[in-house]
C-alpha cells in the first residue's frame, strides 16, 4: 500500500468516526432531560411564531379603548394590589389581560416570538458564516494575514458592544428607514426591510437595521474561537495526510477542519442566541428597536413598566416569556456543550 492510499485510508476511518461521535451526541443529548425540556419549549416558541396568527386570538395591533387595562379575572386574587377591584376593569374577555389601548396582551406574546426569535436565530447564523470564514482565513494562513485580521477584530472589541449597536440602530433608523428617492442605496435598504418584514408577518416592524445591527458586531467571538480551534488542529496527523494526498486549501478546511470546529462553534452560538435576544429587547426598551404597533417584549415590558405599581400584569406576563426563552436557549445550549464534548463519550 502506498503512502497515498494510506493516507486516504485514514483520513476515510477518520470520516466514519466523526459519523459515529455526532450519533453519539445525539443520543447523549436526547438523554440529557434539562436539554430535552430546553430544545422542546424552543420548538414550541418556533412553532408559536410560524402558526401566530393561528393561535393568537386577535391581532397584535387591534385594540379598543373601551377594554383598555383590564385584568383577568383568574390573575386578580393574586396580584400584590388592595383595592384593585375599585379601578381596574376585571373580566375575562382576555386570558392574560389588556394594554392601556385595549390590545390582546397574549396575542402580543404570541407575535413577539416573530421579533426575538428572527434575531437570536439571524444572530447565530451571521455570526456562524461570517466568525467562522474569518477565523479560518486567519487560523489557517497565519503569519501576518492571521496578525493583521486579529488586529482588526482587536478595535472592534475596544468598543463596547450595545454601545456599537445603540449607534448602528440610530444611524439606520435616522438615514435608511426614511423615504429617499428610488435608485438610491437607502432606498433600497428600505425596501430590502419592508420585504423583511412583510416575510416575517410584520407591519413596519424594521427587522432588516435590527439584524443589521446585531450581526455586524456578533461575529468577532466567534471569529477568535475559530481562529484557536483552527490553531490547534492545523498541525495534526490527518491535516497533513490530507496534504500529502494532494488536498487543497480550501478542500482541507471545509471536508477535514469545519467539520472538527462545528460542534464548539454551535454550542457557542446556541449559548449566544439568548445575548442577542436581549440586544433586540433592550433596544426595543430605550425605543431603538422595532417600530410601533409591532410587538416586542422589550417594548412591552418598557410600556409596562410606566404602570407596574397599579397594573403589574402588563410587564409580568412578556417579562416571564423573555425569562422562559433565556432558560429554554441555556438549558439547550449547556446540553449541546456537554453531548458535543468527546471526555464525555460513553458515559451519562
Amino acid at each position: 500500500m502506498t503512502v497515498q492510499e494510506r493516507a486516504a485510508s485514514r483520513l476515510t476511518a477518520r470520516e466514519q468516526r466523526e459519523t459515529n461521535l455526532w450519533a453519539d451526541a445525539f443520543r447523549r443529548l436526547i438523554r440529557n432531560r434539562a436539554a430535552l425540556v430546553g430544545g422542546l419549549i424552543v420548538l414550541g416558541l418556533i412553532l408559536t411564531a410560524i402558526f401566530a396568527p393561528q393561535i393568537a386570538p386577535m391581532h397584535y395591533a387591534e385594540g379598543d379603548s373601551y377594554n383598555a387595562l383590564t385584568v383577568p379575572s383568574w390573575l386578580a386574587p393574586f396580584l400584590p394590589i388592595k383595592n384593585i377591584q375599585s379601578y381596574a376593569k376585571i373580566n375575562n374577555n382576555f386570558l392574560l389581560g389588556s394594554d392601556e389601548l385595549g390590545r390582546d396582551i397574549f396575542s402580543r406574546i404570541v407575535y413577539g416570538t416573530r421579533v426575538s426569535l428572527p434575531v437570536g436565530f439571524m444572530g447565530a447564523l451571521t455570526a456562524l458564516i461570517i466568525g467562522l470564514a474569518y477565523g479560518c482565513i486567519s487560523g489557517y494562513y497565519g503569519g501576518k494575514v492571521d496578525n493583521i485580521m486579529m488586529r482588526i477584530v482587536d478595535i472592534m472589541y475596544a468598543f463596547p458592544t450595545m454601545l456599537l449597536i445603540i449607534l448602528l440602530m440610530a444611524f439606520f433608523k435616522s438615514t435608511f428607514a426614511q423615504v429617499q428617492e428610488p435608485g438610491t442605496i437607502a432606498y433600497t435598504f428600505n425596501q430590502i426591510n419592508k420585504v423583511v418584514d412583510r416575510f416575517l408577518g410584520l407591519q413596519g416592524g424594521g427587522m432588516l437595521f435590527i439584524f443589521m445591527g446585531i450581526g455586524l458586531t456578533a461575529w468577532m467571538g466567534m471569529a477568535r474561537l475559530a481562529r484557536g480551534q483552527i490553531l490547534s488542529l492545523k498541525e495534526k496527523e490527518f491535516i497533513e495526510a490530507a496534504h500529502t494526498v494532494g488536498a487543497g486549501d480550501l478542500r482541507i478546511i471545509v471536508r477535514h477542519i469545519l467539520p472538527n470546529i462545528l460542534g464548539p462553534c454551535i454550542v457557542a452560538e446556541t449559548l449566544a442566541i439568548p445575548g442577542y435576544i436581549n440586544y433586540e429587547v433592550f433596544l426595543s426598551f430605550i425605543g431603538l428597536g422595532v417600530d410601533a404597533p409591532t410587538p416586542s417584549w422589550g417594548s412591552m415590558i418598557s410600556e409596562g413598566s410606566r404602570s407596574i405599581r397599579s397594573y403589574p400584569h402588563m410587564i409580568l406576563f412578556p417579562a416571564l416569556a423573555l425569562s422562559i426563552t433565556m432558560f429554554a436557549f441555556n438549558f439547550l445550549g449547556d446540553g449541546l456543550r456537554d453531548a458535543l464534548d468527546p471526555r464525555m463519550r460513553g458515559t451519562s
